[in-house]
């Protein structure tokens, strides 16, 4: 007998697929963080002319090992948006040239069973990255992100995803890091700053989707 949990979660990665697809992305289905990366390198990178590479902060993303395919590759010149050796400044304005890259590498905060992809930002520049500027988007999803509505997407985001995020950044304080409840904070260090709700993919495929078959990221 097939397992039901297994059954369960292949049926909500395929209504969210069928979904997205209908909304123009172009979607792939992986097992797994490494069957993602390969599916990445094999049937999305091999055909593309790349130049030019950068990324959106993503642990989903930096899971899958494709960042370091990238960089050893003489071919592409990776623009590094989160180098410590340099000052905050150079890193802004490595972000700004990220969104004129071939290539831009992120995930999502939440996707929902009808095909929107939901996103907060602190900066602003992997939300700018999806929504305009790089020539492909690839974006590595988890199964632990796909909700049912926009309603319960925003709700994870606020809840879950950028509590969740907060604390991963030791350095800031805001009162989500302590109590890991969303008060709407007024904090210098809030990363609550701007949403974006992509629901279509413009042109079609400029955004491609892996959807993994795991619990990745936040």
């Amino acid at each position: 007998m097939p397992d039901p949990i297994d059954t369960y979660r292949q049926l909500r990665l395929e209504r969210c697929r069928r979904a997205l697809v209908k909304n123009k992305f172009e979607v792939f289905m992986a097992s797994d963080v490494q069957d993602a990366g390969t599916l990445f390198r094999e049937r999305i990178l091999a055909p593309l002319e790349v130049n030019v590479a950068s990324w959106g902060d993503s642990m989903t993303l930096q899971a899958t090992g494709v960042l370091d395919t990238i960089r050893v590759d003489p071919g592409i010149r990776m623009i590094e948006t989160f180098d410590t050796t340099i000052s905050q400044e150079e890193r802004l304005e490595r972000r700004r040239q990220a969104l004129l890259s071939d290539l831009f590498l992120s995930g999502s905060n939440a996707v929902t069973e009808t095909g929107l992809l939901v996103n907060l930002d602190m900066v602003g520049n992997r939300v700018a990255g999806i929504t305009f500027g790089p020539k492909t988007v690839v974006l590595f999803i988890g199964r632990n992100k796909i909700v049912p509505t926009l309603d319960d997407a925003m709700a994870r985001v606020r809840n879950i995803a950028a509590p969740a995020n907060a604390i991963r950044h030791p350095g800031l304080k805001t009162p989500c890091t302590k109590t890991a409840l969303c008060t709407d904070c007024s904090s210098p260090d809030r990363i609550c700053n701007t949403w974006c709700i992509t629901e279509k993919s413009f042109p079609a495929g400029r955004i491609k989707i892996i959807l993994i078959n795991q619990d990745l990221g936040l």
